[in-house]
């Protein structure tokens, strides 16, 4: 058996352009069989139940590589590809590579009624942002819709109202965590919805309790996010692959064979695939040759409910790694210079870019804090007076005028430069 470090060894000596040919995928992973599909609940339609999403690196990874991963996802039976948490310039990339391809009308295309930075209220912006997402996928009607649990209560109207259009097929609502698991319970009870989404792995089973059991008794379909651990992150800064780092270098069990995973991805990806809840698995990768790894996880046999048990007791007995962050992320969390409350507050606001991404900065105390998109907010660290650090990576660089005043920012992230205007 091979796991997941040495499945990239394996790749890396087939050059850095890898093919995806039948005589490949069996040297490397051995993928006989068919990809398992699920019935959704509501309809009985049929689903692969690996997945994708570009969101957390389609705008800062190389878009040849993502494009050979959305290839790789299709050529391998898949189909579900979700933009829900992503951001403008992500989604805007993820559509191109599928126009590129010839693929949109392959995919399940999955979205979200959430713009970019703070919550939009009422039920024309609701609207807007899904006929945005069909205008720019190119496709006649969005697969899949989804909100937040705590989104406004008109977002479900305009959802149901597109779904009678048939400009929407199904609706649903997520909760990337358990913070929002009863709203979650309550909008499951409360609405007719199709789908949920939620976060699910073997370090995180929180839905076990009450989600995915309610799931079952309302007939609700289960898209699950972050098989592999973690929580995603800010694009290219935290990978995601937190139970990677759990197992370390430890050998896959050999008793993973009784199911027929190949791997530690598929090992994990099996346990999220196996629970009789879960019609869909959505991971996120930068590679084609993890693509293939996880699709693995959606073939052949699956554990059983012993042997699910022993899985979890199996990763629980793992010590929870220390992070080991990249250098340069060691380097963004360096402690910054102290600056006033004056000069930090003239920095305080919204600033959009021309794709549609908001950074939303406020001051507390001696710091000042970001909220960049959907992520998490986070204080900077003050390199200059206008030069500030997000520890996650990004740089935000302040423009100011003759007379001082702030004109603007420019985001610096992965290597690229994008220009922020102040709203």
């Amino acid at each position: 058996m091979i796991n997941r470090r040495q499945f990239v060894g394996i790749a890396a000596g087939a050059g850095t352009s890898l093919v995806l040919t039948p005589q490949l995928l069996r040297a490397l992973q051995q993928l006989d069989g068919t990809l398992i599909q699920r019935a959704i609940p509501s309809s009985g339609e049929k689903l692969p139940v690996i997945g994708l999403t570009l969101a957390n690196h389609a705008s800062c990874a190389d878009q040849a590589a993502l494009k050979e991963v959305l290839k790789a996802l299709v050529d391998n039976g898949g189909r579900l590809l979700d933009t829900f948490h992503g951001n403008t310039q992500s989604d805007e990339i993820t559509a191109k590579l599928a126009t590129e391809l010839g693929i949109q009308n392959k995919l399940f295309w999955s979205a979200r009624v959430s713009p970019p930075g703070p919550p939009q209220p009422g039920p024309a912006s609701a609207r807007a942002q899904i006929e945005e997402s069909l205008a720019r996928y190119k496709v006649p009607k969005l697969d899949l819709v989804m909100v937040n649990a705590n989104a406004d209560p008109t977002h479900f109207e305009v959802m149901k109202e597109m779904k009678k259009e048939g400009r929407v097929r199904y609706i649903g609502v997520s909760s990337f965590g358990k913070e929002l698991f009863p709203q979650l319970e309550s909008l499951m009870r409360s609405e007719q919805i199709d789908f949920i989404g939620t976060r699910y792995a073997l370090d995180y089973r929180h839905a076990e309790e009450k989600i995915l059991p309610l799931a079952q008794e309302r007939k609700i379909g289960v898209l699950t996010y972050f098989p592999f651990g973690g929580n995603g992150g800010m694009s290219c800064v935290a990978s995601g692959l937190g139970l990677f780092a759990r197992v370390g270098d430890r050998p896959l069990p050999n008793w993973a064979a009784d199911f027929d995973a190949k791997s530690w991805a598929q090992f994990f990806a099996k346990y999220v695939v196996s629970h009789p809840a879960v019609t869909v698995v959505r991971g996120g990768t930068t590679k084609a040759k993890h693509m293939i790894d996880n699709i693995g996880g959606g073939i052949g046999r699956l554990p059983d409910e012993a042997t699910r048990k022993r899985m979890a007791a199996l990763i629980d007995s793992f010590p929870e790694p220390k992070p080991k962050l990249p250098p340069e992320v060691e380097a963004a969390r360096a402690p910054g210079i102290s600056l006033s409350a004056a000069i930090l507050d003239r920095y305080v606001g919204e600033y959009k870019t021309a794709s549609g991404f908001t950074a939303t900065f406020r001051r507390d105390g001696d710091r000042l804090f970001v909220k960049p998109g959907n992520n998490p907010e986070a204080p900077l660290n003050a390199r200059s007076e206008t030069r500030f650090q997000d520890p996650r990576g990004p740089i935000f660089e302040f423009q100011l005028d003759a007379q001082g005043k702030v004109t603007g920012a420019v985001l610096e992230q992965g290597g690229q430069k994008t220009p922020l205007e102040r709203k």
